[in-house]
């Protein structure tokens, strides 16, 4: 497959490393207006300052606001590796989209724009990042590198990935993380975009797949991408309709109101389930709405990125 040829044949994202940075400046924006106003492009990060340290780095402007000690931790200091994992499966690709853009997406889109936001993050702080992307088979993998031509290269596939649209693609996340930890030697951040459907596999496999990375010293963020509204609240009006299972066709005809209280109960259990399981794994659960922002997403990176250091 030729995959610029694949890519001209549908639009996708226009620009996404432009709308990446866009994100990404929105985000740095919003951590201006916080405590750490001091966050520039000149160092990668505060973190706390631990006694015996140089005081060389102290930010006394930012104990100033504080009342606690940070120093600034530059870029030539930061040597992180990350692995992005993307799911590919046809239920990623609800709702249907011809063309993708920030207030304009589906599942795949979000996480594809959410990835490319990570990724710009990475390149900012000289960080090795590699990708990963499945459904029914493995898809895709780039090791961790941390090169313009690599970069482009994973904006590329994400790209790929969006307008691809796989027909009738199940899941089987268990066996793929097992062999994305097999394939990643080196401690790294591991973030997986997943709407957590899965088809013919069992949570327990599921999860033993993602204790596989935490065994392996990976410090593993989950973004649980879902449309809140749609498949959480079963936000459709009370007219007949053909809900389809976009993984194995199955469907069923049915008036919305008829099932929505026992559908949201389900669904709600199913979540609360899930960031149990997650809690008692030590691996971090972030809700990933398509229909919001994405600083869950980039606050839930700086929150790993200081808990990996």
């Amino acid at each position: 497959m030729n995959l610029q040829n694949e890519l001209n044949k549908a639009e996708g994202f226009k620009n996404l490393a432009l709308l990446a940075k866009q994100v990404v400046e929105g985000f740095v924006a919003g951590m201006h207006k916080s405590p750490f106003h001091g966050f520039s492009a000149e160092f990668a990060e505060h973190k706390i300052y631990n006694q015996g340290e140089s005081t060389r780095h102290i930010d006394w402007k930012l104990f100033a606001k504080t009342d606690k000690l940070y120093t600034k931790r530059y870029d030539d200091e930061t040597n992180l590796r990350c692995h992005i994992i993307l799911d590919n499966s046809s239920s990623m690709h609800y709702p249907d989209r011809s063309s993708f853009s920030i207030g304009n997406l589906n599942k795949i889109g979000f996480s594809a724009l959410a990835a490319a936001a990570l990724m710009q993050l990475l390149k900012k702080q000289r960080d090795a990042v590699g990708l990963s992307i499945y459904n029914d088979v493995y898809e895709y993998y780039a090791p961790e590198k941390g090169s313009e031509r690599h970069h482009q290269m994973l904006l590329s596939h994400l790209n790929h990935a969006v307008v691809s649209k796989p027909m009738q693609k199940q899941t089987e996340t268990y066996k793929y993380l097992h062999e994305i930890a097999e394939k990643i030697h080196r401690r790294s951040l591991i973030f997986l975009f997943t709407d957590m459907l899965q088809t013919g596999e069992s949570e327990n496999k599921l999860f033993e797949a993602l204790r596989h990375l935490k065994h392996n010293k990976h410090e593993v963020v989950l973004f649980h991408v879902f449309d809140k509204a749609k498949e959480l609240g079963f936000d459709f009006d009370n007219k007949p309709k053909r809900f389809i299972d976009m993984e194995t066709g199955a469907h069923i005809n049915v008036y919305a109101d008829t099932i929505k209280e026992n559908y949201t109960k389900a669904v709600e259990a199913y979540f609360a389930a899930l960031r149990l399981k997650c809690s008692q794994y030590k691996i971090k659960y972030v809700e990933a709405d398509i229909n919001k922002d994405f600083n869950n997403v980039l606050t839930a990176y700086m929150i790993a990125r200081g808990n990996f250091a």
